[in-house]
């Protein structure tokens, strides 16, 4: 018995340690550009995932053992429960993304991170540092394929929100424009006459490289903008 505890306790530790290993190495990725969602949070979303999978391989045997004939017992019922349960995390980094599509690719690798953590846990170490490979090769790498089938002319939508009273709106174009940015048009619309506020919308060309964060930081300079948000959703 004690030899079993021993062989079932190096067996917990080290998919445990290869879950936190394989799921850091994706949060690495995504804190190096700048996600809310980095290291630690997918360190900690792959561990967990493996403790509940090994909690649902090893956690009831016991109890099975003593009450098999009157027990039918699934342990793919709490990876489910898992695989559900993550999606409200991957939408809490939606909302601090905005409407940016990178707070969607986020979300995807902390499920993704999720589902590696349990393929750990069940003992599929091939699947798990497969499924780490392929997803560090998207995130890496196949971030620049889309630059290769991007047409020139695509069009970006800048919005901005700003204080009608001191309307700096040249001085905001002219920030755009040192930054290389090709603006094409401008449409602007009172908003609110209590809030006092211009909302303009900016159709524009942004050059390769530039971050989204550095237009930002470059337009936020102008104290007349209140809001600004890149390609909004609209209801």
């Amino acid at each position: 018995m004690e030899q079993w505890l021993e062989y079932e306790s190096v067996i917990i530790l080290i998919r445990l340690i290869l879950a936190a290993f394989l799921a850091g190495v994706i949060g690495i990725e995504r804190e190096s550009k700048g996600h809310p969602a980095g290291f630690r949070t997918h360190l900690l979303v792959g561990t967990g995932s493996c403790l509940v999978m090994l909690l649902a391989l090893f956690g009831f045997q016991d109890y099975l053992n003593q009450n098999g004939d009157l027990v039918a017992y699934d342990p793919s019922r709490l990876a489910s429960y898992v695989i559900s349960g993550i999606g409200f995390l991957g939408a809490g980094t939606i909302i601090v993304q905005g409407a940016s599509i990178r707070g969607l690719t986020t979300a995807a690798s902390i499920w993704t991170v999720a589902a590696i953590g349990l393929t750990i846990g069940a003992g599929m170490f091939f699947a798990g540092i497969a499924a780490t490979v392929i997803v560090l090769t998207s995130l890496i790498f196949l971030n620049h394929v889309d630059k290769w089938f991007k047409n020139v002319s695509d069009t970006d939508v800048l919005f901005i929100a700003m204080d009608k009273k001191a309307n700096e709106l040249g001085e905001a174009i002219q920030r755009l424009e040192s930054m290389e940015v090709q603006v094409q048009k401008i449409k602007g619309k009172e908003f609110d006459e209590d809030e006092a506020l211009l909302h303009y919308y900016i159709k524009l060309h942004l050059p390769e490289g530039i971050a989204e964060t550095e237009l930002y930081q470059s337009l936020y300079k102008v104290e007349s903008i209140k809001e600004i948000e890149l390609n909004p959703s609209y209801d």
